[in-house]
């Protein structure tokens, strides 16, 4: 009587650890080296000013130290103006991110042209003190 050897069956399990591991180190890799949201388009600081209510969601426009305007991707004024009104609710509010270093005048101009447009809101963003 001849007794074959059982067949060893190949252990899976222990073959699919490094793929897990090199997939979980991708994983991480991706989620930290990702842009969660886009940068602004010009670097700002905002003025300081007392406490009062939190600035909302809404598109910003930014403002520089040298009176540079910006929205999104468009710069200048007359172009900035355009991007606002191509946005799909061109009545939504908007946000000034002005840099506590820019111009008074450049402010208030861009103020009082927004103040054309028949938008619904304008806020100044600002840091507490």
């Amino acid at each position: 009587m001849q007794f074959d050897t059982p067949r060893r069956t190949r252990n899976f399990d222990a073959s699919i650890v490094p793929m897990i591991n090199v997939v979980f180190l991708l994983l991480i890799f991706f989620l930290m080296t990702a842009q969660i949201a886009p940068p602004d388009p010009v670097e700002v600081s905002p003025p300081e000013a007392g406490e009062g209510a939190q600035a909302g969601t809404h598109d910003a426009i930014y403002l520089d130290a040298r009176g540079t305007v910006a929205f999104a991707k468009a710069r200048g004024f007359d172009a900035v103006r355009a991007a606002i009104e191509a946005r799909a609710d061109p009545r939504a509010p908007v946000l000034i991110r002005a840099d506590a270093d820019a111009p008074a005048q450049d402010l208030a101009r861009i103020m009082a042209r927004l103040s054309t447009l028949d938008l619904r809101g304008i806020e100044l963003v600002t840091v507490p003190r």
